[in-house]
Parts: C-alpha cells; sequence; structure tokens
C-alpha cells in the first residue's frame, strides 16, 4: 500500500512537471518531441547554402536510392516524418523545408511559382551530390515534384503524388467553394482558432497531436501570414500544369483521399489520364494528408509500388 502511494505522488509530480514544461516552455517542449520522432523515423536534421544564396534545412536518413519528399503549403518538413519511418529502412529519404516555409530561406520578394521552387529543389539536389532520384510530394509539393519531372525527366525515377495541387480543370473542392463564398482562406489561418479549424479541415481522420504543439505550428503561420498569402496566389495562379505534364512517361503513383476537402478527389482521374504510366489509389475516410492519415498503408502502397518498378 506504502509502495503504490509512493508511486502515485510521484506520477502526480512528475505529470505536474510535464503540464508545467507544456505550458511556460512549449515550443522548446515541441522540439523535443519532433526531434523523438525524427529520431524514431532514421532522420536527422541538416542544413545547407547554396551557391545562389538560398538557405535549405532539411531532413535526411536511410540509406538506398534517394527520394526527396515535398511538403504542402502551409507545411513543412515534418509533415513527412510519421511515413518515412517505413521508409528509411529502404532508401535514402531527404525531406526538405521548401523555401518560403518551415526553416528554409524566407524571401519576401521572390518568384514561389512551382517552376521557380522545381528550379531551386534541383539546386539543392546538385548541391548534396544527387544525380538521380525519386520524388514524392503533398499537394503543392506534389504540383511541383510534377513541374521538377518535367523540366528533369531522365533525372527522375519515379514521382509519388499525394493529392497534388495543380490539377485546375477538375472540379472545385470545398476550400475553393469556401473561398467564393465568403473570401476567406481556410489555408491561411489568422488565429490559433482558425488554425484549429484549418486541422479539421485538411485531415479526416488526423492523428492526436498535443494542443501546446498545435499553437507552436499555428504561430509560425501566423507569423508569416504575408508571405503565405503571397506564395497561395501564385500556386493558384499557376495554370500550366496539365499541358506541361500532358505524356510524361515517368511511372507515378497517384494517392487520394476520398474525403479530401481542400483539393477534388476527381482530380487523380485528370491526373491519371494526363500520364501514361500512372497508377492510381483512392483511400476511403482519408482527407488530403493521407500519409500523415494512414502513414502504414500509404507507405506500404509506396513500396509495392516500388517493386513493382524493379520488375523485368
Amino acid at each position: 500500500m506504502r509502495i503504490l502511494k509512493f508511486t502515485l505522488v510521484a506520477l502526480t509530480a512528475f505529470m505536474a512537471c510535464v503540464f508545467a514544461f507544456t505550458s511556460f516552455a512549449p515550443e522548446r517542449a515541441t522540439a523535443i518531441l519532433l526531434d523523438l520522432d525524427r529520431s524514431r523515423s532514421g532522420l536527422v536534421r541538416k542544413e545547407i547554402d547554396l551557391p545562389s544564396g538560398l538557405h535549405y534545412v532539411y531532413l535526411e536518413g536511410g540509406q538506398g536510392e534517394p527520394l526527396m519528399l515535398l511538403h504542402g503549403f502551409g507545411a513543412d518538413k515534418d509533415n513527412f516524418t510519421r511515413v518515412a519511418r517505413h521508409l528509411t529502412p529502404r532508401y535514402h529519404v531527404i525531406v526538405p523545408d521548401q523555401i518560403g516555409f518551415g526553416e528554409s530561406s524566407h524571401p519576401p520578394q521572390a518568384d514561389y511559382t512551382a517552376l521557380s521552387q522545381a528550379g531551386n529543389l534541383h539546386a539543392l539536389a546538385q548541391a548534396l551530390g544527387i544525380k538521380q532520384l525519386h520524388l514524392g510530394g503533398s499537394s503543392m509539393g506534389g504540383q511541383i515534384a510534377l513541374t521538377y519531372a518535367s523540366l528533369y525527366p531522365n533525372q527522375v525515377g519515379s514521382l509519388w503524388l499525394l493529392a497534388p495541387a495543380g490539377i485546375w480543370s477538375a472540379p472545385p473542392g470545398d476550400l475553393a467553394k469556401s473561398m467564393q463564398r465568403s473570401g476567406k482562406n481556410t489555408l491561411l489561418p489568422k488565429n490559433e482558432e482558425e488554425f484549429a479549424r484549418l486541422f479539421s479541415f485538411v485531415m479526416s481522420d488526423p492523428p492526436y497531436i498535443p494542443r501546446f504543439v498545435k499553437n507552436v505550428i499555428a504561430q509560425e503561420g501566423i507569423v508569416n501570414y504575408d508571405l503565405h498569402a503571397r506564395i497561395f496566389e501564385q500556386t493558384k495562379n499557376d495554370n500550366t500544369l496539365e499541358k506541361r505534364v500532358a505524356g510524361l512517361q515517368t511511372p507515378t503513383l497517384i494517392v487520394w483521399g476520398e474525403q479530401d476537402r481542400a483539393l477534388h478527389v476527381d482530380s487523380a482521374a485528370i491526373l491519371h489520364k494526363l500520364l501514361p504510366r500512372s497508377q492510381v489509389i483512392i483511400l476511403p475516410n482519408v482527407g488530403h494528408l493521407p500519409m500523415i492519415e494512414r502513414d502504414e498503408k500509404v507507405a506500404a502502397d509506396y513500396l509495392r509500388f516500388r517493386a513493382g518498378l524493379a520488375k523485368p
């Protein structure tokens, strides 16, 4: 009985310390959790300066063929940390913060079109000594991955597209409809309350994330609101992707959540017709971020896709 009481007292004291730490040092607590998650996935944070003056921060880990993963609008490199733990045993995984996001450079007047971002990432690959690679991308990152493959088709072994943006001939999703009605962009939160709504909007079945972590992430987006609004306009107004990639021969796996509210799921069929060597997987009860909502399933599908490419 005495041991039980001691255990309860110790546990209560520990929980009180955790609460105090997360309340008064949420940024530090979040950084610790991110480091633990990256370590579990075999990823290490690195950084590099390019000759152009751009500064990239990226995650890297694993051995094998290079696989560069590109996050979407308003996100950062850690959107792929969860799924990467299933990939680093097989591949050399590189996950950069794209220019304008996360810890990489935020030049206020830069060109943030997919064409420009693809050029930046090609320069990053060259700086890392990578000549051939496989690309994956979520949302805006998928749009950039497609653009990269259209510019450097002989340097991209395959594409993994997770609800890529840029297929503007598709029916409008809930995001576009909401913007038409209210003029407000759900992807550009101005406060923590709006970020909470964004979190629910982009994922149908989100994993548990502590509130203090969400608040830290929200603050990063709020601080960069003006820049991200500018980037969004450049991304939205770029209607060249479908013509650019039509007939592209790069083997491609297209993944879309059936409950995606940001980009209409019918985009998958349109893109499939444009890419003659593409496959499509539609995931039920999944929203706009399948690699977070169903990391194990999405990774297993990708591994099967890559295994199929290796067969004669």
